[in-house]
């Protein structure tokens, strides 16, 4: 059994971009620029930014950060975004996600350019991905075929994703189908879960249930990429995060593993710093 390392393999391919990043700045004399727009004080959201943030800088990508309230009404919302695809000093646009319930989240994504929508959730970069020639992948997806990639050649493997979400599970199964895989999606309506689960080669979770996936889901030298992020409390009242996978019930069965947290996660933000060069570059 392998650690699928998501932190590890995020680092090398960061330290390649960061070189990239570098002649482009001495060519060109700017700096990528992403700019994130964050709505409201969700923690969680403020802590990814943080992250997004912190990990541009690493890489030498310039990164804005505008802050609106809660209370902020979507005309206003769509008129920052126009301002911003309006700014040629603005390379990639990202709306952090989720949205406050009175923002309807599709309007938003589709109002932000398809030259500078570095998520890639704009509905035409959804549709040029099925089609299977993508401006920008979204960034979730992207990273775990990067993972993929990175161990084993997807060409005729039978790949089950579990979740059907717009943001994971629809682009995948258009990114993995275009790279040659056989790919099953699945989600909470689809019938024997796991006798499809037992035949593939490859599980893809990203269903949001904690430790959902048991040893009896999974056949011999099975490879697991685990999306997964819960917060569940252990035997002593402790919070801790767990994937979508009963990653200690699984571990001796499978060739590899993702694991949660310091797998998909890392590689995500990767994804987005690569997007935004490619944006940039374009």
């Amino acid at each position: 059994m392998k650690i699928l390392d998501g932190k590890l393999l995020a680092k090398n391919l960061n330290n390649e971009l960061s070189k990239k990043i570098l002649s482009y700045n001495k060519e060109y004399g700017r700096r990528p620029h992403l700019l994130v727009i964050l709505v409201g004080d969700n923690p969680a959201s403020q802590v990814y930014v943080k992250n997004k943030e912190k990990k541009a800088a690493e890489v030498g990508i310039k990164s804005t950060v505008i802050r609106l309230s809660k209370n902020v009404s979507e005309n206003n919302l769509l008129k920052v975004i126009d301002e911003a695809n309006a700014n040629i000093s603005v390379d990639s646009i990202l709306v952090q996600l989720p949205l406050p319930n009175h923002i309807n989240s599709n309007k938003v994504i589709d109002r932000i350019s398809i030259e500078k929508d570095v998520d890639g959730f704009n509905s035409k970069n959804i549709g040029l991905l099925a089609l299977g020639r993508p401006k920008v992948i979204p960034c979730t997806p992207l990273g775990c075929y990067k993972m993929l990639e990175s161990i084993l050649d997807l060409e005729g493997k039978k790949v089950i994703i579990l979740g059907r979400s717009n943001i994971v599970g629809k682009p995948l199964s258009f990114l993995l189908t275009n790279k040659n895989a056989t790919v099953t999606l699945a989600h909470s309506k689809s019938k024997n879960l796991q006798s499809l689960c037992l035949s593939s080669d490859i599980i893809i979770a990203a269903i949001g249930k904690p430790n959902f996936v048991k040893k009896e889901w999974v056949k011999e030298n099975a490879v697991i990429i685990d999306v997964g992020i819960n917060v569940i409390e252990d035997k002593n009242g402790l919070r801790k995060i767990v994937g979508d996978v009963d990653y200690e019930d699984v571990i001796k069965k499978v060739s590899f593993i993702s694991p949660v947290p310091g797998g998909v996660g890392p590689m995500t933000i990767h994804c987005l710093l690569s997007n935004t060069f490619l944006l940039t570059k374009n």
